[in-house]
């Protein structure tokens, strides 16, 4: 085992890399709680059942997707880099794909099984690099950005503290009611670790307002810690009855797709070489085995769409277990062991509430804008798309409508100012694809 991760190469050993590991789990745990709430629209009281999964299969798809991606990453990219489903995508799939544009979650959970075997195909035939190298940087941290500020906005409508109001459609909530009490609770008591740099903080100030809750009578207390693994059969194999559905053949779904796509390549590539660089594990400014990296993603998103959750990618939290002394591709064996161990732990975090997970959005919101200091904002022709690209998600809801409309103005911009050289010929077609996707939306 110490050969095949080259422990004495890597300066590292198994004391190191299973406190790396755990670490790593620590910081990416609010996921299992997160993701449920989130792709069961949990926030949602008048949903119709048919478009609400089902919340254990949810949490078991959410584990498993992140074990299976973990294990690959571990075996074959050899990097202390974890995965899980990811934040902002989960977003998308529940408030945009389901609850936007009213598509069975079946229908949605179709788009990511596409969308992944396309990025296996692309990572396979080295087309990946060309596509990601051909969107320029600036609309990259500006996606990264609207994403940030689009899971913040439902942080903050989950937690009370934005409401609809009719004069101005948003508005402050009630600040007194109790919900949103915690919720702010919850909020300060995990700024306050992430300030004093406490790994796992996210997940530390879930758990502290779960406790809180209880004490306060707003969560229900669980009859046991730990019980029997979930059923995974309400939504194990569900994606494959899309494609037998003619509804599912549309412009709009072509475009979810594509946006599934998207953000998976940004969120792998930032965060396989930010994790990386951390580590010292670049090379001449390059990733030695990216491709093995990239194919772990993409075959952890097929399994977790198989299972019934949405698009699964790399974790920029890995980056804590980096900091905890992890090296080695064993350090994401561990972190999947421990996605595995809390399968047993779901009557624990079944009693979590929207509430109590706002701050993590809000959290991961904050961190996920900080792309916004790398847009040279005074290039106006760079500004316009990048400002469109990041508005957007949050004010439409939609992540696809922030890319579409930062890919058509990008061209735009470029050409009036008299650099249409220096747009890459694949951006003019994107240009095209979301022109006919914005044409065609309604469908």
């Amino acid at each position: 085992m110490k050969k095949y991760f080259e422990f004495e190469k890597l300066g590292t050993n198994y004391r190191r890399e299973f406190i790396g590991g755990m670490t790593t789990f620590l910081a990416m745990a609010y996921i299992l709680i997160v993701n449920p709430n989130i792709l069961t629209l949990a926030d949602v009281p008048d949903l119709p059942e048919a478009l609400r999964m089902d919340t254990g299969a949810v949490f078991v798809a959410t584990a498993l997707a992140a074990a299976v991606g973990s294990i690959i990453m571990g075996l074959i990219g050899k990097y202390p880099i974890a995965l899980a489903p990811g934040m902002g995508l989960n977003a998308f799939f529940a408030y945009t794909v389901v609850l936007s544009h009213g598509a069975p979650w079946q229908h949605a959970l179709a788009a990511v099984f596409i969308s992944s075997v396309f990025f296996l195909i692309l990572t396979i035939s080295g087309w990946r690099e060309k596509l990601i190298n051909a969107i320029p940087v600036e609309l990259k941290h500006a996606v990264g950005a609207g994403i940030g500020l689009f899971i913040t906005f439902i942080g903050l409508k989950n937690a009370g503290i934005i409401v609809d109001n009719p004069a101005t459609l948003v508005g402050l909530g009630d600040l007194t009611n109790a919900n949103t009490l915690l919720a702010l609770f919850g909020l300060l008591v995990t700024v306050i670790m992430l300030t004093r740099g406490i790994h796992g903080a996210v997940f530390f100030g879930i758990i502290i307002s779960v406790i809180v809750g209880m004490i306060f009578n707003l969560i229900e207390t669980p009859e046991k810690v730990v019980g029997a693994v979930p059923s995974v059969a309400p939504t194990f194999g569900a994606v494959f009855t899309a494609f037998g559905d003619p509804s599912f053949y549309t412009a709009t779904m072509m475009g979810i797709i594509l946006t599934f796509l998207f953000v998976d390549f940004f969120d792998n590539a930032g965060t396989l070489v930010a994790v990386a660089n951390q580590a010292g594990l670049m090379k001449d400014n390059k990733l030695p085995r990216a491709g093995r990296a990239l194919f772990a993603d993409s075959i952890a998103s097929l399994v977790g769409s198989i299972f019934g959750t949405s698009t699964t990618t790399s974790y920029i939290e890995s980056s804590a277990g980096v900091a905890s002394g992890a090296r080695s591709g064993f350090a994401s064996l561990v972190t999947a062991g421990f996605f595995l161990l809390s399968l047993f732990f779901f009557p624990l975090l079944s009693v979590v509430t929207p509430a109590v997970t706002a701050p993590a959005l809000i959290i991961v919101g904050v961190l996920m804008v900080s792309s916004l200091g790398k847009i040279e904002w005074g290039r106006f022709e760079i500004a316009v798309p990048s400002f469109l690209t990041m508005i957007s998600m949050p004010l439409s809801s939609s992540i696809a409508t922030g890319i579409a409309a930062g890919f058509i103005f990008y061209p735009i911009t470029m050409l009036v100012k008299g650099k249409s050289k220096e747009v890459h010929p694949i951006m003019y077609l994107f240009f095209v694809i979301f022109v006919l996707y914005f044409v065609f939306l309604t469908e």
